[in-house]
């Protein structure tokens, strides 16, 4: 018979602490005065976990990792925004597969998540069974083996590091057996909410699967930790190129100076900043959103006070599936000599005119 202490030896830290996790309003309330017959409503609806180790950075109530980690009766008490914000039932030819873009797609190939965040725009379907199962995973992989033109391959969830490594392994090994994939990406928080779970034994099985890259999520300077730093390392140190799609999100970091400082530390980590999201419009996190103009003012404020290295691209991902579009600060002003360029600091230089023409028909 095995011995019992030696059995819970062999159980992963990082499942260990994942086992600890905070569910419900209840197991908070000795910790925060919270209104637990409220929250209970909430959690009845939307999922809570917070994991010992993203609970351990929660320094004061109201501060910008409670907020994404706490619930919040607004979740339920506003109406605002969609369930499926992106569209993505609309463009899914098999379930937990979304094809909007010709050459690539997202397969969902986990339903759990590390930390579940209040602002997810998925909070309809993660944390709940059914979401993805072996049967809606081999009906992705056979979309994905019988359209040619997918070259590139998204793995997101929940998170898919929530997978154990020989499910991975075995993942990882039928796409990259489908001959005309070119790049797996893996969307994973878990980088900064559950850094313990960055193994060595987790990196060797993904070095072993290149052209690989991983893009995880950074919102706030505080959760960039020793631990996440050295979690970070060991993807680094094995070719996995990283990049942070970070979310705009009232309260928590739609201050410039938060996120110059965020910027500065994601590359430090080796991580580079990639995205940074206008908030989607799910349900549930309207007391999140923000204005447009409050991410193009960060924008303009990070330019020129940051290297290229640092700035992300600032993005929405259009309501109704329409994608992905970029914006951008004006730098252009019209004046009675025709048009100028605008410097980080203000001060406007001119450009040759005849290089100027058709910057209407550009949209610029």
């Amino acid at each position: 018979m095995t011995d019992p202490n030696k059995r819970a030896a062999a159980v992963p830290g990082w499942k260990k602490l994942l086992s600890r996790s905070f569910s419900s309003p209840q197991e908070l309330a000795p910790h925060f005065d919270l209104d637990k017959t409220a929250l209970q409503k909430v959690t009845a609806r939307y999922p809570m976990r917070i994991n010992p180790y993203y609970f351990s950075l929660i320094k004061t109530p109201g501060d910008p990792l409670y907020k994404q980690a706490v619930p919040d009766a607004r979740e339920i008490e506003d109406p605002a925004g969609e369930e499926d914000p992106l569209g993505e039932e609309a463009l899914s030819p098999c379930p937990g597969l979304t094809h909007k873009y010709p050459d690539r797609v997202l397969l969902l190939v986990s339903n759990q998540c590390a930390m579940y965040c209040r602002f997810c725009n998925r909070k309809r379907k993660v944390g709940r069974p059914g979401l993805v199962d072996r049967k809606t995973i081999r009906a992705g992989l056979a979309y994905i083996r019988g359209h040619k033109e997918i070259r590139d391959v998204l793995l997101s969830g929940g998170d898919p590091l929530l997978l154990s490594d020989p499910e991975l392994h075995a993942l990882l090994t039928e796409l990259r057996a489908i001959a005309h994939v070119a790049v797996v990406r893996i969307g994973s928080r878990v980088p900064c909410t559950l850094p313990q779970r960055i193994t060595p034994a987790l990196v060797r099985v993904l070095k072993a699967f290149h052209p690989l890259y991983l893009n995880t999520q950074f919102n706030h300077p505080s959760e960039i930790t020793p631990q996440a730093a050295a979690a970070c390392g060991r993807l680094a140190d094995a070719g996995i190129g990283l990049g942070c799609q970070t979310v705009l999100l009232k309260g928590i970091n739609d201050d410039s100076s938060v996120m110059f400082a965020l910027m500065e530390k994601l590359i430090e980590i080796r991580v580079r900043p990639y995205y940074l999201f206008q908030a989607d419009l799910a349900r549930g996190t309207a007391h999140f959103w923000t204005p447009v103009a409050t991410g193009l003012k960060i924008m303009r404020r990070l330019q020129g006070r940051l290297s290229g290295l640092c700035l992300p691209h600032y993005v929405i991902d259009l309501p109704g599936g329409g994608g992905k579009v970029p914006l951008l600060p004006s730098y252009l002003r019209q004046t009675k000599k025709g048009v100028t360029f605008i410097n980080y600091l203000g001060r406007e230089y001119t450009y040759p005119v005849e290089l100027l023409e058709g910057l209407g028909e550009e949209g610029l």
